[in-house]
């Protein structure tokens, strides 16, 4: 677990997790999703992370029974979750039941407004298990996602 200091220490261990098809970034449909790829958002938010002072770890899978494994890992490792979980937002009660159970404050994230999108999409079986959740703004909402989930987290366990 990561400790915070006086010392400009990390202050936090955050766990990204990208769900399916997110490896197909910047090639699959980028009028939807654009061009930026899934290894310049983990880059991106790496950067982030050391000027926030925060460790961040990243992980993508299609499996939905990897991503839940991922969630199950972070109890005791990681402080916060941002999780964008790709089409299993609106079929997976497992990664939700994951959420819920391990109690680690989450962030959802899309990098599409799923909310202008198929109705199906306009469910998320996450977001109630959520702190928050942050959608439409492209690969900059893993970023806002981040600095949200920072902010909570530093709220709840003020220096």
């Amino acid at each position: 677990m990561t400790a915070t200091d006086s010392t400009g220490n990390l202050t936090h261990s955050i766990l990204v997790l990208h769900g399916p098809n997110l490896n197909l970034l910047g090639q699959r449909e980028p009028t939807v999703y654009g061009a930026t790829t899934l290894a310049d958002i983990n880059q991106m938010l790496e950067q982030e992370g050391r000027s926030l002072r925060v460790k961040v770890t990243a992980f993508q899978s299609n499996h939905e029974g990897a991503l839940v494994d991922a969630i199950h890992a972070a109890f005791g490792q990681h402080q916060g979750i941002v999780i964008n979980p790709g089409a299993y937002t609106h079929t997976s009660v497992a990664i939700r039941d994951a959420i819920a159970g391990v109690a680690i404050p989450t962030v959802e994230v899309h990098l599409s407004n799923v909310y202008k999108r198929e109705a199906f999409r306009h469910h998320s079986y996450i977001a109630p298990v959520a702190v928050g959740q942050i959608s439409g703004f492209g690969s900059e909402s893993y970023r806002l996602g981040l600095l949200a989930l920072v902010h909570y987290l530093r709220q709840q366990n003020p220096m």
